[in-house]
């Protein structure tokens, strides 16, 4: 693209705070234990409204051609602190346990898991979450002149929204 002689902008991020409130993350959330290969190596997590935001001023705004903007959170996290602020958020019980990547996958195997999921989530757990992303960077506050959403923020605003109430009882005897 670059020899291409066309403007361009790239925007690269780690995990996205969304994938606990919308993603794979949210139903072991909701059960109230996440079981996980993650351990202890920390990661920058950042906001989705953020991402978004940065896209929006790359392709709408002058002075972004050319650029780089790697995207983070304010700080970084270990799953484990992930989980713990939005048991906190949340005001409910919600542990995090930890295992191998193997004892993941057959975990996953067990559960029906289609083996293309199973390998991209072994894949991001061994491979990219190896502690390579264990940094912050200025990204959003380049691109937006702001500092980015801290993961507490998200948590609390996640949690305000419903995204980890798990189903009344009521609504699941009843279907």
């Amino acid at each position: 693209m670059q020899a291409a002689g066309v403007d361009w902008t790239v925007v690269r991020c780690a995990w996205f705070s969304q994938n606990f409130s919308e993603n794979y993350l949210l139903e072991p959330l909701l059960s109230g234990e996440v079981v996980l290969p993650a351990g202890d190596v920390p990661e920058p997590f950042v906001d989705a409204n953020d991402i978004a935001d940065v896209a929006v001023a790359a392709l709408t705004e002058d002075g972004h051609a050319g650029g780089l903007y790697e995207l983070t959170g304010p700080r970084l996290l270990t799953f484990a602190d992930a989980v713990a602020e939005i048991a906190a958020a949340a005001g409910r019980e919600i542990r995090f346990v930890p295992l191998s990547v193997e004892e993941y996958a057959s975990a996953l195997d067990e559960e029906g898991v289609p083996a293309e999921f199973v390998s991209l989530l072994t894949y991001l757990f061994s491979e990219v979450l190896d502690g390579r992303n264990a940094q912050l960077a200025d990204g959003v506050q380049r691109a937006l002149g702001r500092a980015p959403k801290d993961f507490a923020d998200y948590a609390r605003d996640a949690a305000a929204a419903g995204a980890w109430n798990p189903e009344p009882a009521w609504k699941v005897d009843a279907a």
